[in-house]
């Protein structure tokens, strides 16, 4: 497996509570990933730590075939060198079009002058357009995105992110507030995301986890307890206990 993020032995605490505790695991350059834990395992502590949000008091994070350490970006220069992380709570523009929303997201230079003036090209609207169907919104180009359901927002987001073209994108919770059909779709979407890069989805929904049907690393008090596929993990008699609250 090509490593494309290594994550060794990084701790970090909060106000004297260990929120990471000396954890460690990778992820490959083209997977798919489920991240579980109980509420407090620390899972948006190591999303906030990958991004650059929180700085670790212990550890390295590795990025990359050169092995460059993410701890010390900034997040904008973490966003650049190609994180994506979408949070639980969409954040679209509301009063753009879903066509608008998808061609500010697009990879291009943004220098100030070059927004002021900027134009879609052929080449940018067809890009667009491709999204669009990756995200199942192509009729839905032209709608204000103030319209969309809870879950046409999700992905329209989803569209935002793969526009910019990741290489790893970390994805908070899709499943949560979505109707059974949306759930399906977004599992399609992100199966089909993993196939050219990396996706790390944390999840509290077994359910949706296990239509994923990828790797699982569940992480307990900031560390991983267990990890392989969803059956493996939930046989583990430390998951159960810690799911179960024995």
């Amino acid at each position: 497996m090509n490593t494309l993020l290594e994550v060794s032995g990084v701790s970090v605490s909060f106000d004297g509570f260990r929120a990471i505790n000396n954890l460690s695991f990778q992820i490959g350059s083209a997977e798919l990933r489920a991240v579980i834990g109980p509420n407090g395992a620390g899972k948006t502590t190591f999303m906030d730590i990958v991004t650059g949000k929180t700085r670790p008091d212990s550890g390295r994070i590795l990025w990359g075939e050169k092995g460059v350490s993410l701890i010390g970006m900034t997040e904008a220069n973490i966003a650049q060198a190609g994180i994506g992380r979408k949070f639980q709570k969409p954040t679209v523009f509301e009063d753009q079009t879903v066509q608008e929303n998808l061609l500010m997201a697009l990879r291009k230079s943004r220098g100030p002058l070059s927004v002021l003036f900027y134009k879609p090209s052929r080449g940018d609207l067809d890009q667009v357009e491709k999204f669009a169907q990756t995200i199942g919104l192509q009729d839905a180009l032209m709608r204000v995105s103030g319209e969309l359901s809870h879950g046409q927002k999700q992905w329209l987001e989803i569209g935002m992110l793969l526009a910019q073209d990741p290489r790893l994108l970390l994805v908070d919770e899709p499943a949560a507030g979505m109707t059974p059909a949306e759930r399906e779709k977004t599992t399609a979407i992100l199966v089909e995301a993993a196939k050219t890069r990396a996706v790390v989805v944390v999840e509290h929904d077994m359910e949706f986890v296990r239509r994923l049907n990828c790797k699982v690393t569940v992480l307990h008090e900031g560390a991983v307890l267990a990890e392989g596929s969803l059956d493996h993990v939930t046989k583990n008699q430390d998951v159960v206990d810690v799911y179960l609250g024995r």
